[in-house]
């Protein structure tokens, strides 16, 4: 099993087929695509493939550490990923084909006049265990 980052896109993406902003949708239109994303997390849950997804708030502040006393906060003028990613998903597939297969599923995901919104989202492998090299003698 390899786990995998299923990430869903305000910006930064190219534009999906139903590319009407979701500040723009009717209640009853944000309701079925919660809907649908709760139910799509349930069907992976039973098959064991569900780890984790949560939906993201605007808000958000850049942090780091900068050495003594309290880190500088900063809302700007970088990026920021309250304007770039939507939420996320994490799965555990036993490939990469899965992963992809059902990131294709979630882009179905309805919005603007109840039709799928074709969405594209980045598929992401997370990070495994590096192999142990030993050192070269010559």
């Amino acid at each position: 099993m390899a786990k995998y980052l299923l990430l869903k896109h305000y910006r930064g993406a190219p534009a999906a087929v139903n590319d009407v902003p979701m500040d723009q949708w009717s209640p009853e239109e944000i309701t079925a695509h919660v809907q649908y994303m709760r139910d799509f997390a349930a069907r992976l849950e039973e098959t064991g493939e569900f780890v984790d997804g949560q939906a993201l708030a605007a808000e958000g502040t850049w942090v780091r550490y900068d050495g003594e006393g309290r880190p500088p906060v900063t809302d700007g003028p970088f990026p920021e990923t309250k304007d770039l990613i939507a939420g996320w998903m994490v799965i555990d597939v036993d490939s990469y084909d899965r992963a992809l297969e059902l990131a294709g599923q979630l882009s179905a995901a309805p919005g603007a006049g109840g039709k799928p919104i074709h969405e594209w989202l980045e598929v992401r492998p997370f990070l495994g265990p590096q192999p142990n090299v030993a050192p070269c003698h010559e």
